[in-house]
C-alpha cells in the first residue's frame, strides 16, 4: 500500500510536529505531510527557536499556523506519527479506526521525543536531533513502500 498523506501528531502543534512535518516533507515531496496537535495552539506560528534550528538545516517552517488534530485528518492519513506512547494512546482512543495507522516517530529507536515547549535551545536541540533521526527512518521506509 502506497502511503501518500502522513500526519504528525504533538500536543500544542507549534514544536515538535512542525519541525518533523518540514523535513518530511522535504525527504517525500510526493508525500502530503501535516501536522496537528492534541491540544493545539491554534493558528500560533511554530516556535521561533524551532523555526531558527529549521531554518538552519535548510526547511522553513516559518509560514506553520497550529492546527488541532480532528477525524477529517485522521481518515485521509495513511500514516499518524506521535512524538510518544502516550499520545499515541490518546489518538487511538479519540479515533479507534485508526489504531492500526498510529506510530511514534522514533518507533524503530524505541524512543519518545520529549516536549521542548518553553525550554531552552539545548532541549529544542536534544528533541529535533531524535525528530531528524525518527523522520529519516519512516521517510525511507515509506519511499520503499510507495515505490
Amino acid at each position: 500500500m502506497a502511503i501518500r498523506n502522513v500526519l504528525v501528531v504533538c500536543i500544542g502543534n507549534i514544536c515538535r510536529s512542525p519541525m518533523a512535518q518540514g523535513l518530511m516533507s522535504a525527504a517525500l515531496p510526493d508525500v502530503r505531510v501535516a501536522s496537528a496537535g492534541l491540544d493545539a495552539l491554534v493558528g500560533q506560528p511554530a516556535d521561533p527557536i524551532a523555526c531558527e534550528l529549521m531554518k538552519a538545516r535548510g526547511v522553513r517552517i516559518d509560514q506553520h499556523r497550529a492546527q488541532q488534530i480532528n477525524l477529517d485528518l485522521c481518515q485521509r492519513a495513511d500514516l499518524i506519527l506521535v512524538m510518544d506512547r502516550e499520545q499515541r494512546r490518546a489518538v487511538q482512543d479519540r479515533y479507534l479506526f485508526a489504531a492500526g495507522k498510529v506510530f511514534r516517530l522514533c518507533e524503530f529507536g524505541d524512543a519518545d521525543v520529549p516536549d521542548p515547549y518553553r525550554a531552552e535551545r539545548s532541549a529544542f536541540e536534544r528533541a529535533l536531533a531524535l525528530i531528524e533521526s525518527g523522520a529519516s527512518q519512516w521517510a525511507q521506509r515509506i519511499s520503499r513502500v510507495s515505490s
